[in-house]
């Protein structure tokens, strides 16, 4: 697993990947820009008038429960863009690792497993709707931990294991998807859980690191298309029937 991460990390830089890695870089820049703009104007309604929203909806019991959320929500509020471009980037590098997998994956394959079949194409409203619903999975379970960032830094633990397990899940699916149905893929992943959590652990630790955290989509789709080569070992009949008379 150390082996695949630095076998992605090296290539990262590399002249085939570099062109890749700057659009990646500004699609990323461009969509956090803007969500992240989005999300503290949500939650300064939040602050202010959502509050009263809320607690006309739920009733007068959820007045304090509502009273802390809301200073929880001001605060985050206050930071802005910067709380924005943090608590979105995992979401972020969903959305735009969909549309650069099949290009990061054939250099992949092509350098390391030149005598290998190569994998197919996704479609690409495949690889967009996978993207999407990782990032909206992401910021839902992101929302849900948001009142615990402040209670001995439990949210911040959550955040991280949970994006181990919604990236780690996200790159190793559109890995095998080139190989796989999107069935035996998800199949794939369910079968080997440990171990692509614990490779999820490496993107995580990536994604939390500033500025260097834009080029994700390059480094996990590159270490996942590693982690799927090694657990599908070299056995043909590992992949699907159909694309080997391709």
């Amino acid at each position: 697993m150390l082996d695949a991460a630095i076998k992605a990390l090296s290539q990262m830089i590399s002249p085939p990947m570099r062109s890749i890695l700057w659009r990646s870089i500004g699609v990323a820049l461009v969509l956090i820009t803007v969500l992240a703009i989005g999300l503290q104007r949500l939650l300064s309604w939040f602050a202010t008038s959502g509050e009263v929203w809320l607690e006309g909806l739920l009733g007068p019991g959820w007045h304090s429960s509502l009273e802390v959320l809301s200073w929880i929500v001001s605060i985050a509020a206050g930071l802005g863009v910067v709380f924005g471009g943090v608590f979105l980037m995992p979401a972020i590098t969903s959305l735009v690792a969909s549309l650069f997998v099949d290009e990061v994956a054939d250099i992949v394959e092509r350098e390391y497993y030149p005598a290998e079949r190569p994998g197919v194409a996704l479609p690409f409203s495949q690889a967009i709707l996978e993207g999407v619903k990782t990032a909206s999975l992401t910021i839902l379970v992101y929302l849900a931990a948001l009142p615990l960032v402040f209670f001995a830094g439990a949210g911040f633990l959550i955040f991280f294991l949970a994006a181990a397990w919604l990236l780690g899940r996200e790159y190793f699916e559109l890995a095998a998807m080139r190989f796989r149905s999107p069935e035996e893929a998800k199949a794939m992943r369910r079968d080997h859980a440990a171990t692509i959590f614990t490779a999820g652990l490496f993107i995580a630790a990536f994604v939390s690191i500033p500025i260097v955290n834009l080029a994700t989509p390059i480094f996990g789709m590159a270490f996942m298309v590693h982690m799927h080569k090694r657990l599908s070992g070299s056995r043909p009949e590992l992949i699907e029937p159909a694309r080997q008379m391709r």
